[in-house]
C-alpha cells in the first residue's frame, strides 16, 4: 500500500530539503519564481542544503533574470517606481547575506561580484546616462544591507575590494592632480559612485563616517579637500558637473554649501574616530582655497552651516595663533550672513564672547575688538565707494550689499548693547 508521506532518505543533505526532496531541481526552481525575494530570503535560512540550492538558482540565467532587475531608467514617478526597485535590491542584499553567511568574507565578495557583474549600471563607467539612473543607488542599498553588522576589518576588505575592482585609486589620482574641471566626466562618475554606493542615502552616520574616512584618508590634505569638493560641492543643474568657480565668483546660497557642511560635521563628530579637531580644521582651511581663495562670505556661511562646535574651534584656532585681523574680518562676514540668512544676531554676539575668552591677555582681546570695528568700517567704505562709482549690475548688488551690511552692523551692535546694559544693571 502506498503511503501519502514523502519517501524517506538516508542522505542527510536530501533530508535537509524536507518535502522539497521529492521535487526535481527544475521544478524547485520554477516554484521559486512564484516567491517574492523576501520569501526566498526566509527560505534560505531553513537549512544549509536549501541555501546551497538557492545559491545555484541565483547563478542560473533564469534566476538572474528574475532577481537582477535592470529597469533603472524607468519613466515611472520617482516615489512609486524608484522606491520599488530600491526595495527590491534591499531585499536581494538580505538574501545574498543569508545565503553566503557561512562563507569567509573574501569568498562572499567574490560570489556577490560574480552575481552582479552582468549589471552594467553598477559599474563606475557602466551607464551611458548616470544622472538619470538608479543603478548606483540600488547597488548602494544592496551593499548597505549585505554589510550591516560586519566588523570593521571585514568592511575594510569590502572597501579595498570595491576600490580595486573599480580602479578608483588611479581615477581619483587623475582628478585630484589635474586642473579642476579638466576631467569633468570622471569627476561626475566618482561623485555619483561615492555618494550612491559607499555613502548610500539612509546609511547610519557611523557607517558614512567610516566610508568617507576610507575615501579621504589615503590622500594628502590638499587632495582630501579637492576630493571633498568633488563629492559634496555644488553642481550644475543642467549637466550635473562640479561648479568649481561657485565659491569664487560671488556669494552663494545654503543649498550649494549644505553637502560640504554636512560632511564636515560628520568628520568632526564622535562617529569619525580617526579624525582629530586639528585634522578637520586643517581640512576646512584647505577647502577654502579650492580651486582658489573663496569669498570670505562663503567661508563664513560654510562655518555657520557646519555647526557651533566646528565654528568655534575654527575661530579659536585663529585667536590662539595670533591672527586677530583675519579673525575680525571673518567675524564681520558671519554677522553679515546672519543678517542675510535670517539667523538670530544674538548667536553672533555669543560666539564673539566665547572667542574673546580664548585670548590670553586683555590687550589681545581689546586688539581683536578694535580690529573688528576697523573691519566693519573698511567694508562699509569699500561698499559705499562701489555704490558711488556706479558699479551696478541687473540686481543692483552693490547697493544691496551695503544695505545688508549696515543692517547687520546695527543689529549686531544693538545685541552687544543689550548684553552690556543687562550686565551693568544686574551688577
Amino acid at each position: 500500500r502506498r503511503s501519502g508521506r514523502a519517501p524517506r532518505s538516508d542522505c542527510p543533505a536530501l533530508a535537509a530539503l524536507g518535502d522539497f526532496q521529492t521535487l526535481p531541481l527544475e521544478i524547485f526552481q520554477m516554484v521559486l519564481n512564484y516567491l517574492s525575494v523576501k520569501d526566498i530570503s526566509m527560505l534560505s535560512m531553513v537549512s544549509k542544503t536549501i541555501s546551497g540550492r538557492l545559491i545555484n538558482y541565483i547563478s542560473t540565467s533564469s534566476g538572474s533574470r528574475r532577481l537582477l532587475l535592470q529597469d533603472f531608467h524607468q519613466e515611472l514617478p520617482a516615489r512609486r517606481g524608484g522606491a520599488s526597485i530600491l526595495e527590491h535590491y534591499r531585499a536581494l542584499g538580505l538574501l545574498l547575506k543569508r545565503c553566503t553567511l557561512l562563507l569567509p568574507t573574501r569568498d562572499r565578495l567574490k560570489y556577490v561580484h560574480k552575481v552582479l557583474s552582468g549589471v552594467s549600471c553598477f559599474k563606475l563607467n557602466g551607464c551611458a546616462s548616470p544622472l538619470h539612473c538608479l543603478g548606483l543607488q540600488c547597488y548602494g542599498v544592496f551593499l548597505q544591507i549585505l554589510t550591516a553588522g560586519w566588523d570593521e576589518l571585514e568592511c575594510h576588505r569590502v572597501f579595498n575590494f570595491l576600490w580595486e575592482l573599480s580602479n578608483l585609486a588611479r581615477k581619483v589620482q587623475t582628478v585630484v592632480s589635474s586642473k579642476p574641471g579638466s576631467a569633468r566626466r570622471l569627476e561626475l562618475r566618482i561623485r555619483l559612485f561615492c555618494r550612491g554606493v559607499l555613502l548610500s542615502p539612509g546609511s547610519r552616520r557611523s557607517d558614512c563616517a567610516f566610508w568617507l574616512t576610507r575615501i579621504l584618508k589615503p590622500w594628502p590634505m590638499v587632495n582630501q579637500a579637492r576630493l571633498l569638493y568633488i563629492i559634496f560641492g555644488p553642481v550644475s543643474s543642467r549637466d550635473g558637473h562640479v561648479v568649481w568657480q561657485k565659491m569664487i565668483e560671488g556669494p552663494t546660497d545654503e543649498t550649494s554649501l549644505k553637502g560640504l557642511a554636512d560632511a564636515i560635521k560628520l568628520l568632526y563628530g564622535t562617529e569619525a574616530r580617526e579624525w582629530t579637531a586639528d585634522d578637520v580644521i586643517s581640512l576646512v582651511d584647505e577647502l577654502s582655497v579650492v580651486p582658489q581663495e573663496w569669498l570670505m562670505e562663503n567661508n563664513a556661511r560654510l562655518l555657520l552651516l557646519s555647526g557651533n562646535s566646528i565654528c568655534f574651534t575654527f575661530m579659536a584656532s585663529k585667536a590662539v595663533n595670533g591672527r586677530a585681523v583675519e579673525l575680525a574680518r571673518l567675524m564681520v562676514f558671519m554677522v553679515l550672513v546672519c543678517e542675510k540668512d535670517l539667523y538670530c544676531m544674538d548667536w553672533a554676539v555669543r560666539m564673539m564672547q566665547k572667542v574673546c575668552k580664548v585670548f590670553s591677555s586683555p590687550w589681545e582681546r581689546n586688539n581683536f575688538l578694535q580690529c573688528l570695528e576697523n573691519s566693519f568700517a573698511r567694508m562699509l567704505m569699500d561698499m559705499l565707494q562701489a555704490v558711488l562709482a556706479g558699479d551696478r549690475d541687473e540686481e543692483d548688488s552693490s547697493f544691496l550689499n551695503l544695505f545688508h551690511l549696515m543692517n547687520a552692523q546695527a543689529s549686531f551692535h544693538k545685541e552687544i548693547l543689550s548684553v552690556a546694559m543687562g550686565s551693568s544693571s544686574s551688577s
